[in-house]
């Protein structure tokens, strides 16, 4: 017996008539999300997929470029991807070879969490995790004032930054800060580095991935501008990170 739901992008995803028993993930996130949750039933995840810093589950190479044939191997009764994340071309090339593949798409914190929730209680049949709970309550409630202005690089040389509409965007602003981009357009637009040190913001939030910045790399590339470095899983990753976040950086928006 088997069911079918949509997934985020309304494809039809035929699943088991019982609870999934065998995931692969090919998003870190969604990786961490699955292990926080069930943890028996992941059984492939990427090599960028760095949370619980214990998992031990075989690799599948990157989320730009899958191993198809060593996750067909797996056997699995899903495999869950992202909009952003993963290709379109992979996806389809699993599909037709008749593994399920079921995509998320999210641009918002409660995007996120409508998300999780139909991903693993609707599609996997497992219980709501007590993250998932913690995080819905944490996280409701309107998007406040911005109270500062912030510029959030994603990669240097060229310089390319966070943008709207994103996730990342998204989850700042529930935190009372505003990206800007030095009035270039775009979800991640390049910018001219001498624009974005001159645009006026408040911090420059320097995260540890895609792009590893670290104290000797970034900082001194601005000098007009303060400049912290933030944990990117905290800011990008949406799952049991975003419990995390909420506690981590409450502060940053009256300069804590």
């Amino acid at each position: 017996m088997s069911r079918t739901l949509r997934d985020d992008l309304g494809h039809d995803v035929v699943l088991p008539d019982h609870p999934v028993c065998r995931v692969v993930s090919l998003v870190p996130s969604l990786t961490e999300a699955v292990a926080a949750t069930a943890p028996d039933a992941l059984v492939g995840a990427t090599d960028w997929c760095t949370h619980p810093a214990d998992l031990d589950v075989a690799r599948v190479r990157g989320t730009k470029n899958p191993d198809r044939a060593a996750i067909a191997s797996l056997t699995p009764d899903l495999v869950i991807a992202n909009k952003e994340e993963n290709r379109e071309l992979d996806v389809r090339r699993m599909r037709e070879t008749g593994i399920p593949v079921w995509v998320t798409d999210i641009e918002t914190v409660p995007q996120a969490l409508t998300s999780m929730r139909r991903l693993l209680v609707e599609a996997c049949g497992w219980d709501e995790p007590e993250w998932l709970t913690e995080a819905a309550a944490l996280w409701a409630g309107d998007v406040p004032e911005p109270r500062a202005r912030v510029v959030v690089p994603i990669w240097r040389d060229p310089w390319m930054v966070v943008g709207r509409p994103t996730f990342t965007a998204d989850l700042l602003a529930r935190l009372g800060l505003e990206v800007t981009t030095a009035g270039e357009e775009g979800r991640y637009p390049h910018v001219d580095l001498a624009a974005l040190d001159a645009a006026g913001a408040d911090l420059v939030l320097l995260p540890d991935e895609p792009y590893v910045f670290t104290a000797e790399d970034g900082p001194e590339a601005f000098s007009a501008t303060a400049t912290r470095l933030v944990n990117g899983r905290l800011i990008t990753w949406y799952g049991p990170s975003l419990v995390d976040a909420r506690h981590a950086l409450a502060g940053l928006a009256d300069g804590n």
